[in-house]
């Protein structure tokens, strides 16, 4: 197995061997226990009780899970993003999953050096440590593009959660702050989003100074990484620097704004969170 400092060595020799322009992608996951949840599918009642993330399920067999359609995903995110020439070269993909701690399951690196990351279910909702870790991984990755004078476009931070963080709330403070922030000052891009009928959107929304989050709408997963795809390719075709529109009016086939100040979901305006 590479060492840590292997590893790094291996990173920056690539960006010094192709100097194209990266968009960095973190995608900082909610794998609590609630992701087991059975959404559709043939599946069979245990009839037994377990406590996770603070809440009581009844166990099944069968069936389709929140995990498992996020799952799909991530994986056809990744094969959009081999299959296009110009965005394999551009896009580098870090993944962060949170559940009773923060663990990076995929740091930043060409895509080709990467296999595609295969999620693990935990217990509680570390939210606040998850983005902590995320934003450190992202401005690490920052420093090393400008070690070796690579260019790169804003980062991207992807942040996906079907429950309530019940963590540190020290931490989760910490990461709002930080997070509105770097949005505040045009260095971060952030899809606060949503996954079923008990995230909690509110808390979500606070990650952007415009205090909108994006509810996904039944469990459009594969929708929403193709248009997060799509936007990748479209950014990596831009130049470092002009204002990259993509395609918001797609929003509204796989999500809806959630509006703090109203606490009601609307359909998605030509608007970024």
């Amino acid at each position: 197995m590479e060492k840590i400092s292997d590893l790094l060595k291996i990173r920056r020799e690539d960006l010094r061997n192709d100097g194209t322009p990266r968009v960095a992608i973190c995608l900082c996951l909610d794998v609590s226990g609630s992701m087991s949840v059975v959404e559709f599918g043939d599946f069979k009642k245990t009839g037994n009780v377990v406590v996770k993330d603070g809440k009581k399920y009844i166990p099944v067999t069968g069936g389709v899970t929140r995990m498992d359609e996020l799952q799909r995903g991530i994986e056809a995110f990744y094969e959009e993003i081999r299959n296009d020439a110009k965005a394999q070269y551009s896009a580098e993909i870090c993944v962060v999953a949170f559940s009773d701690t923060a663990e990076c399951i995929s740091d930043f690196a060409n895509i080709y050096r990467q296999e595609t990351p295969h999620l693990k279910l935990g217990d509680m909702t570390a939210m606040g440590e998850g983005v902590n870790m995320a934003l450190d991984l992202l401005e690490q990755r920052k420093k090393e593009y400008k070690s070796v004078g690579v260019d790169y476009y804003q980062p991207w931070l992807v942040l996906m959660t079907d429950g309530a963080p019940n963590g540190d709330p020290n931490e989760l403070e910490r990461a709002i702050a930080r997070t509105t922030q770097l949005v505040s000052e045009k260095k971060l891009t952030i899809f606060p989003i949503g996954v079923g009928e008990t995230a909690n959107l509110e808390t979500l929304a606070r990650f952007t100074p415009k205090h909108h989050a994006i509810k996904l709408e039944k469990l459009r997963f594969k929708e929403f990484f193709e248009w997060l795809s799509e936007s990748v390719e479209k950014t990596s075709q831009s130049i470092v620097g002009e204002k990259v529109e993509l395609n918001t009016k797609a929003i509204s086939q796989w999500g809806s704004k959630y509006s703090a100040e109203t606490k009601e979901l609307e359909p998605w305006p030509d608007e970024l969170p």
